[in-house]
């Protein structure tokens, strides 16, 4: 299992795109269930790898890391005095459909994420997430709902109040140029 696993985690590294990552994990059966529309930036395989579901249309951010197990046996085990031998814990992971975790989160066993979810960058998620939520945090706790993100995203960009692009993964010079120029008037008004 170990090779399988360093050799899974070589084919990710060699895959450049996030949606063709998730096609290959969904092929070679890495996770316990794969869904459509799945992008995965993370490039390295988490141990028991097929105790983690990820359903339709989830966008998995850079350095995200899912524990489906610790490794608190093994130093419980060389306690002096331990008459039991412990264990290593076990647990499954499941990311509901439209859901985004942002980079950097890591993700605890026996944890749910519902469907509707979208969690902030750097956040420690140590317990179910329910459906149609914004969380954030260490612990994640929610900080808003997915429907008002949704909307508020959508004014924002209606009106100019954000900088977008409409290129995958690469940016224009006018997309530059309309970045450098929104950050630096943002700073120069009341907005800010």
């Amino acid at each position: 299992m170990i090779f399988k696993r360093l050799w899974w985690t070589i084919r990710l590294c060699m895959i450049g795109d996030s949606m063709k990552r998730a096609d290959y994990a969904r092929a070679s059966g890495i996770y316990g269930f794969v869904g459509k529309q799945v992008s995965i930036m993370p490039r390295i395989v988490p141990l028991y790898s097929e105790l983690i579901k990820i359903n339709d249309n989830v966008i998995i951010a850079s350095n995200v890391t899912f524990l489906t197990h610790d490794a608190i046996n093994y130093m419980l085990n060389n306690c002096a005095g331990v008459q039991k031998k412990f264990k290593e814990r076990i647990g499954c992971i499941e990311i509901g459909k439209n859901s985004f975790i942002g980079g950097g989160c890591t993700i605890l066993y026996d944890v749910k994420i519902g469907e509707n979810v979208i969690v902030g960058a750097d956040s420690f998620v140590n317990h179910d997430l329910p459906s149609n939520g914004v969380y954030a945090g260490c612990p994640a706790r929610k900080i808003g709902d997915y429907a008002d993100y949704v909307n508020k995203r959508m004014k924002e960009e209606e009106k100019g109040l954000i900088t977008t692009t409409e290129h995958h993964q690469h940016l224009t010079a006018a997309d530059i140029k309309a970045a450098w120029k929104h950050f630096y008037e943002k700073r120069n008004s009341d907005i800010y």
